[in-house]
């Protein structure tokens, strides 16, 4: 079964309110096995436009990624970082088929 992940592009508009956000996701992220896989980091657009943060977060499957999303407790943390950012945040399923050769 594929993996899913959620990957975040993120423009922080205020860093010290958006704390709150980073500091209280934890417990729902832990309670749905999530794994980190970007968090930050330098970057470089290579091609297109680029956000200042960007994230990949990595779930046993699609439909857990998408049950986190949907979580009302995160939902609720989700809410401590509106009108703090602009985001643009993806759930997608991964890929686990034939690899090129």
């Amino acid at each position: 079964m594929p993996k899913g992940y959620w990957i975040g592009r993120v423009d922080v508009t205020n860093a010290d309110a958006y704390q709150a956000y980073v500091k209280g996701n934890g417990p729902v992220f832990a309670r749905y096995g999530a794994k980190f896989l970007v968090r930050g980091g330098s970057l470089k657009a290579v091609e297109g436009e680029a956000r200042a943060r960007n994230v990949v977060i990595e779930f046993d499957s699609y439909d857990i990624a998408l049950a986190c999303w949907n979580d009302p407790e995160y939902q609720r943390v989700k809410a401590l970082r509106d009108g703090h950012c602009v985001a643009d945040i993806l759930v997608v399923e991964g890929y686990d088929g034939p690899q090129p050769a």
